[in-house]
């Protein structure tokens, strides 16, 4: 298996180096050629990992367990992958085989970089499962254009093109925290393929597990209906609103809060989830390290309920 770790004190919760022992492992997707605003996310792998320098021991006080356990002491760090840094399809062409080898050695976290990523993954994911997926996708926009600015792709186009190439379930595609300025055509498209969206609007005031239990049982409603298959889970961090993560590099006000996100990641953390990407964190825009850190927590939030629910562990 190969390896891109550097020395484990820079690793996410200065975890050891990826290998043949490492259930779990992060990953860093350092690309931000296609953003459309602020530049810098591919910064951000660099950051989430030192974030998550203050988790201390790691062991989540709701999952009661830590990533670099015990029982599962099996974290890995796989270091950022090599990628060129000028082309989109360059970036994509040279990611494909390096996430192959790497999804299929462990459950893998990756950290962008932009949202572009998403798309290379997803098309890894369902050649290596034979299968479309479920997807969570948390943003404050929709991603669904038909191009990017005048280019075929982008990462404002990911989720179209993930419904359109048949990577994804669309009925069991769930956006939460859309908020942005668009067109119908494309604010709604999800929802036209027959998927969820709960946008900030709908979600205001709403932030207890009991509050947000109707968001809760119509994602897990949708799932059983189609089977339960794998989900895979996308967090675009600018989906809080910027008083929680202005370091990013297309702020939307209105957004969510950071525990709206953390009670849905802990109330669906028992779903087949496969996968996680969280992208678009540009520290050069954050102030004391607010957007870094809500990311750290929010990956490892994710990696504590995966473990709790692991039948292995």
């Amino acid at each position: 298996m190969t390896s891109f770790a550097f020395q484990s004190h820079g690793a996410f919760l200065k975890a050891p180096p990826a290998d043949a022992s490492s259930r779990y492992a992060v990953a860093g997707v350092a690309w931000d050629g296609s953003v459309t605003n602020r530049p810098g996310a591919r910064f951000g792998p660099q950051s989430i990992r030192r974030s998550s320098h203050m988790l201390c021991d790691a062991i989540h006080p709701v999952f009661d367990v830590s990533p670099l356990g015990p029982p599962v002491a099996s974290l890995g760090d796989a270091g950022d992958l090599p990628l060129p840094n000028t082309s989109l399809e360059g970036m994509r062409e040279a990611m494909a085989p390096l996430v192959h080898d790497l999804l299929r050695a462990h459950h893998m976290v990756w950290l962008g970089g932009d949202h572009s990523i998403t798309l290379p993954l997803l098309r890894a994911y369902k050649s290596w499962l034979g299968r479309p997926l479920a997807v969570i996708h948390f943003d404050a926009h929709c991603d669904t254009w038909t191009d990017h600015f005048g280019e075929p792709s982008g990462h404002g186009t990911w989720v179209y093109e993930a419904i359109q190439e048949g990577l994804v379930i669309p009925a069991c595609f769930t956006q939460i925290g859309i908020r942005s300025a668009g067109e119908r055509a494309a604010r709604e498209y999800v929802r036209d393929q027959g998927g969820l969206i709960y946008t900030a609007r709908d979600l205001r005031g709403l932030e207890s597990p009991q509050q947000l239990a109707p968001v809760f049982g119509g994602i897990r409603s949708r799932l059983a209906e189609h089977g339960h298959p794998p989900v895979y889970l996308s967090l675009d961090i600018d989906c809080l609103d910027p008083a929680f993560a202005p370091g990013t590099g297309t702020p939307e006000p209105g957004g969510m809060t950071t525990n709206q996100v953390l009670s849905v990641l802990e109330e669906l953390s028992d779903l087949p989830f496969i996968g996680m990407d969280c992208v678009e964190v540009a520290p050069a825009y954050d102030h004391a390290e607010l957007t870094s850190n809500a990311a750290a927590n929010f990956v490892w939030t994710y990696l504590c309920g995966r473990i709790a629910n692991d039948p292995e562990a």
